[in-house]
């Protein structure tokens, strides 16, 4: 397995994605961002954003981990724990 990729990486990468998916090119995410803060992402967005992150990072996610999540950053921690498994 390659070396696990830091946070500001793994944000990056997030934010294209979420750029994508929102078509907002100006969209800025933070370790903090929440669904209240981005207007559209709904039940629908949040199921294309956790399936771009399952492409992008090579992880699976578990229902139960995706349904606890509450910000950006917990989901970037979900993704460097899957790295590292």
């Amino acid at each position: 397995m390659t070396d696990t990729v830091s946070t500001d990486d793994i944000l990056g990468k997030l934010t294209e994605i979420f750029r994508e998916i929102f078509d907002d090119d100006d969209l800025v995410l933070t370790m903090d961002s929440t669904a209240d803060d981005i207007d559209k992402w709904d039940s629908l967005n949040h199921i294309s954003i956790i399936i771009a992150c399952e492409m992008r990072f090579k992880v699976k996610f578990q229902t139960a981990e995706i349904e606890g999540l509450k910000d950006v950053g917990e989901l970037v921690d979900l993704i460097r724990s899957k790295q590292s498994q």
